[in-house]
């Protein structure tokens, strides 16, 4: 068994692609139009695994969302975690572009992680095992 899918709640699906793309460095996987409402199934992949784990992007409106999404920023908890080869190289490169971070890179044993707001509605992990 492996993950195959797993996904994000995002305000909009369409800033959403371009921050994930255009910010993260994501690839844009399957763009499919779901429904009368303009919903997409829409999903990323990483550039390393174009043929592994997607990102679905999710679109946030049903009523339980946003008071789950509310509890996890207000409590500062990561919606997801995803792997990076050096934390501070790419917490820099993020913040050139103009990312804001709620933690700053933090050492705790063998990883690093630092925290980042995907600006659609969700706080991000970056993470590093040594």
């Amino acid at each position: 068994m492996k993950i195959n899918l797993t996904s994000v709640f995002v305000d909009d699906q369409a800033h959403a692609l371009r921050f994930y793309t255009e910010t993260m460095g994501f690839l844009k996987k399957h763009d499919v139009p779901v429904g009368a409402g303009g919903d997409r199934w829409l999903t990323v992949v990483s550039p390393e695994a174009p043929d592994g784990t997607e990102l679905l992007l999710e679109p946030s409106g049903h009523p339980a969302v946003a008071p789950y999404r509310t509890a996890l920023a207000q409590d500062g908890i990561p919606a997801a975690s995803f792997a990076v080869d050096d934390v501070r190289a790419e917490h820099d490169r993020l913040r050139s572009l103009g990312v804001h971070f709620t933690q700053e890179p933090m050492e705790m044993g063998a990883v690093t992680t630092a925290v980042l707001d995907d600006t659609c509605g969700n706080l991000i992990q970056i993470m590093q095992v040594r």
